[in-house]
């Protein structure tokens, strides 16, 4: 006959206090896992940290947008002094070459003015090109008041072509046969304009300035290439 098995032995009191620490710490994990997924959830599918993250980056782009329109504000501005300021210098040096054209009218057609008979009293001369220029002939008269004078006006000009002295006549610069003079008809002045062609290995010296009035005595005056070109004082260098 058997003996009767015995129960088996409780387990430990130090076991059981584990397992149980296990299961509480396993449930505070799963309380923590549904308290962060819910604050995912009510944040839009978005974390604090992510929400905010965001929210910095928009900021900055705002901030280098506001950066970036500033900077385009400030350069406009400055575009917009430089030029207001050579608009101003342009027209400061404008109104000076009008004072000083009117002083001179002044004076010419003034009853103290000296008076003088018909003469060209400014030549200048503007490059066009490498051969073209352009020139501008001041012409003046105050010793007739009052009276029309009328004529035309003929350019040459001095200089060397390989090494030699040649003179180039207003046809030879108009590049037209028997081109005829400009015309002009005026009391006391008058500006003629006109247009001038070098050949390639001329080297002007002295450009000349002849007046063929309908009535008198054709009247001829000479300027420096150089006072005409205006590198250098311009002025006549004597009448013929």
């Amino acid at each position: 006959m058997s003996e009767p098995s015995l129960p088996s032995p409780p387990p430990p009191a130090s076991g059981r206090v584990w397992f149980y620490g296990a299961v509480g710490l396993l449930a505070l994990c799963l309380a923590f896992g549904g308290w962060g997924l819910w604050q995912v959830l009510a944040s839009g599918g978005q974390a604090p940290g992510a929400q905010q993250f965001q929210a910095q980056k928009k900021q900055i782009e705002q901030l280098e947008q506001r950066a970036a329109t500033l900077s385009r504000s400030d350069q406009i501005s400055r575009d917009a002094n430089r030029d207001l300021q050579t608009a101003l210098a342009e027209r400061d040096e404008e109104i000076a070459g009008l004072r000083a054209d009117v002083a001179f009218y002044e004076r010419f057609v003034g009853a103290t003015g000296q008076r003088r008979g018909l003469t060209v009293h400014e030549l200048k001369l503007q490059p066009q090109t490498e051969q073209a220029w352009h020139f501008t002939a001041t012409l003046t008269q105050n010793l007739n008041r009052g009276a029309v004078n009328a004529g035309r006006l003929l350019v040459s000009i001095e200089g060397t072509r390989a090494g030699k002295l040649q003179r180039l006549a207003w046809s030879d610069l108009r590049q037209q046969a028997d081109a005829p003079g400009l015309p002009y008809s005026f009391k006391y002045f008058q500006q003629v304009e006109g247009d001038l062609v070098l050949p390639a290995d001329f080297q002007p010296v002295r450009v000349t300035a002849r007046l063929v009035p309908q009535n008198g005595a054709a009247v001829e005056q000479s300027f420096t290439w150089a006072a005409a070109a205006g590198r250098e004082g311009t002025g006549a260098s004597g009448l013929k």
